[in-house]
């Protein structure tokens, strides 16, 4: 099967999510309630953005503004041809707003150049110092002189549409009254989409830029994909295909200025990527925000948490909130949301999201309607399936505890008192450990939550866990890995995996959507895992190979958490050194990846020591109620 339009998912999403009605409303209702107009507005530098608006047909009061500036169209084009649902949910489409959407600079109908994650320009000297924030300002300019509204302007969006409802933040315009990041990309290098931490997100980008990116039509509605992969085994697909320097020819990515060229290009954190680094200008925000994310969100979780994150440090006067919830990649958007993986969550969390936090949440400060008193924090625990309400994130009472690896795969709270001790095992490129138990030609984005006992069978995977917990145990924030490592190599991949262990010989239990009893017994339910590339752990921007046998620390944080591990579960560690294809693989040698040859590929021991002078930890934060 073709390789997944990740993109066109994100622009087909929120037409299918109906808050009110599982049903995707026809047009009938837009076109009968709202008037479509179409504008190139003009930005500062002369550059014209497509722009379709929809304006409430009565005129009973002045609407206030909300709008979307999105890469992935503002189809369907033309005044005659309405959205089947416009806004982020059903409920403020039928509050009446003047709903906009404008597709981004060099994007479909709009001109100018398209620049992937845009830098941000702090101090702008003239009319030809433009960015996203200034795009934004211009349109916000031209909408308040040109439509019949009460003077408020709201701005939302879900992955690459949440990068530039942050890129909007910035030196806002003062009519910016409310704007809500959902899923925002924040920074490619070190944690969202494109890498983590260093590490190259094979799966992801591939299928993403090979359409995204291609050549655009002569009227600007679509794109030529650069070529069309057909396969249902992604595993063997990527393994068979060999070193990345193949997709730099003219049977791939053949434009040399496509955006998969310029991302393999730069394999350091170099000015490429800093330059893309939107958390360093969220200083002296004014407008209220809502940063939305989903614990299973396979591409932005990082995103979510690091711009809540930069938005406190950095602008101490700021009103933001942060809701996470147990969704995937923009699921808050679905018609409902009852389950994930094997996670049952009985209430429908989609109802309670948009009726009450995200409509509200415009409502309050776009038209000056109801109350919105949500908390600081609102955070979906796992686990327990609660939400909680906490007025700092992390919660002040999470404080950090470290869980030190043992002899026998024990993980305890007691430091190791041998002289030495180590586990070992060979990671061999050639058969690199799968990211999933499943066979697709998609990526599995339920590997968040997968059972990983397919992983901790392998010989290349070691494995520390606790005892049975005497008592449920909470995580909310950040985990940090400590690892002693020396290899054989040169360069090595660290995966971390945190597991919540559950106990053996448990009844089945009969879930809600499933044809048969579920057995939970032994199952080894993922809760966190993240990947760290070995030659970047003293700098990012300048690698360093390792020494063999010579023993270094690695450390590095995992995405934060909310989670109960329930008394009578236990918690795992996994470690292993290749998450294939959804990272690409290490030839274990200090080399640039993009440009290795099969020979570069080279099977390497990791050992990880775990003795009182090197003592591999992971330090987790223990919430005390």
């Amino acid at each position: 099967m073709k390789q997944r339009f990740f993109y066109l998912f994100l622009f087909l999403l929120p037409l299918l999510s109906n808050a009110q009605n599982a049903a995707m409303p026809d047009t009938g209702w837009v076109r009968k309630n709202y008037q479509k107009t179409e504008q190139f507005i003009e930005m500062r530098d002369g550059v014209k953005l497509y722009t379709a608006i929809y304006t409430p047909r009565d005129n009973d009061e002045n609407y206030p503004i909300l709008m979307q500036r999105t890469p992935y169209s503002c189809r369907p084009y033309g005044v005659n041809n309405y959205r089947p649902r416009i806004g982020p949910n059903g409920i403020l489409m039928k509050e009446k707003y003047i709903f906009v959407y404008q597709d981004a600079r060099g994007r479909y109908k709009s001109e100018g150049n398209f620049r992937e994650m845009t830098p941000a320009i702090d101090n702008k000297k003239t009319n030809k110092d433009v960015d996203e924030s200034s795009d934004t300002y211009d349109t916000i300019e031209w909408l308040l002189k040109n439509t019949a509204s009460n003077g408020k302007v709201g701005i939302y969006g879900i992955s690459f549409p949440g990068y530039y409802s942050s890129a909007a933040l910035p030196d806002a315009h003062p009519a910016l009254k409310a704007v809500s990041p959902q899923a925002p990309m924040s920074d490619e290098f070190l944690g969202d989409d494109c890498n983590h931490n260093g590490a190259f997100f094979l799966m992801d980008n591939y299928g993403f830029y090979s359409h995204f990116d291609g050549p655009k039509s002569a009227n600007g509605e679509s794109y030529k994909p650069f070529f069309n992969a057909d396969f249902s085994d992604a595993y063997q697909y990527f393994l068979d295909f060999g070193p990345l320097k193949k997709a730099n020819t003219n049977a791939y990515f053949s434009d040399p200025n496509s955006v998969w060229r310029q991302v393999t290009s730069h394999d350091t954190y170099d000015e490429f990527w800093q330059s893309r680094n939107i958390k360093k200008h969220l200083n002296n925000i004014k407008p209220a925000v809502m940063v939305v994310g989903g614990w299973f969100d396979a591409e932005d979780l990082y995103g979510a948490l690091k711009t809540y994150s930069a938005i406190e440090k950095q602008s101490p006067n700021n009103n933001t909130r942060l809701v996470m919830g147990p969704w995937t990649h923009g699921g808050w958007a679905s018609p409902s949301w009852k389950s994930f993986a094997d996670y049952q969550f009985g209430a429908d969390l989609n109802q309670y999201y948009q009726n009450e936090i995200e409509t509200k949440f415009f409502n309050f400060y776009l038209k000056d309607k109801g109350e919105f008193n949500q908390a600081e924090a609102t955070v979906f625990e796992t686990g327990s399936n609660k939400w909680r309400n906490y007025d700092v994130w992390p919660p002040k009472n999470s404080q950090p505890e470290t869980f030190y690896f043992q002899s026998k795969g024990k993980l305890s709270a007691e430091k190791p008192k041998v002289a030495k001790a180590v586990t070992e095992y060979i990671s061999d490129p050639a058969k690199p450990v799968p990211y999933t138990n499943e066979i697709s030609g998609d990526r599995n984005n339920k590997y968040m939550a997968e059972d990983q006992r397919f992983a901790s069978r392998r010989p290349d995977v070691i494995y520390f866990q606790t005892d049975s917990l005497t008592s449920d145990l909470t995580l909310t924030g950040e985990i940090t890995a400590n690892l002693f490592v020396s290899i054989t190599g040169t360069d090595a991949d660290f995966v971390v995996k945190v597991i919540d262990v559950w106990p053996d010989s448990l009844p089945a239990q009969v879930q809600r959507g499933q044809p048969k009893p579920m057995n939970m017994s032994g199952y080894q339910q993922m809760v966190r895992a993240e990947v760290f590339r070995g030659k970047f752990r003293n700098s990012f921007s300048k690698p360093e190979p390792f020494v063999k046998d010579k023993v270094e620390k690695v450390s590095f944080k995992l995405n934060e958490v909310a989670h109960t591990f329930k008394k009578g579960h236990r918690l795992m560690v996994q470690i292993q050194s290749s998450w294939f294809p959804l990272v690409d693989r290490n030839p274990q040698k200090f080399i640039n990846i993009f440009e290795a040859n099969e020979s570069d590929f080279q099977s390497a021991k990791i050992t990880v020591h775990h003795d009182i002078k090197n003592s591999s930890n992971l330090i987790l934060p223990v919430l005390k109620r």
